[in-house]
């Protein structure tokens, strides 16, 4: 059995800043994709970032409305992904969930994380 904690949402002002973090445990072999979506009131859940790895490079992906301003990254050593969010506008705001390709026992599976609010206000 797989878990993803996430942590760090909570209540900015317009061009603040917010990190997020989301730890995996359990058995796990390997993660081959971590992510972070998002969802606001009324709306479809969106992907906001990606980052796999591959050897010893990170390859990381990013929606057109977060590029220059989110940066993923993650700490293999301890299966953890970050989302350091800055210039935050309240389009921002939404639930945040992490996602994960994990390598465990019966094969790849994905998870979700239970999700932490982030409210950006004008």
């Amino acid at each position: 059995h797989v878990q993803l904690v996430e942590s760090g949402g909570g209540l900015v002002q317009a061009g603040g800043s917010l990190r997020l973090s989301c730890a995996a445990s359990g058995i796990i072999f390997s993660i081959n994709v971590m992510g972070w979506y998002r969802q606001a009131p009324g709306k479809q859940r969106e992907l906001v970032a990606t980052i796999r790895t591959a050897g010893s490079t990170n390859y990381t992906d990013y929606t057109d409305s977060v590029k220059g301003r989110f940066t993923i990254s993650r700490t293999n050593a301890v299966n953890t992904v970050y989302l350091q969010m800055n210039s935050l506008k309240p389009e921002d705001t939404a639930v945040y969930y992490c996602n994960a390709l994990v390598n465990t026992v019966g094969g790849l599976r994905p998870y979700w994380g239970q999700g932490t609010q982030v409210t950006v206000s004008s």
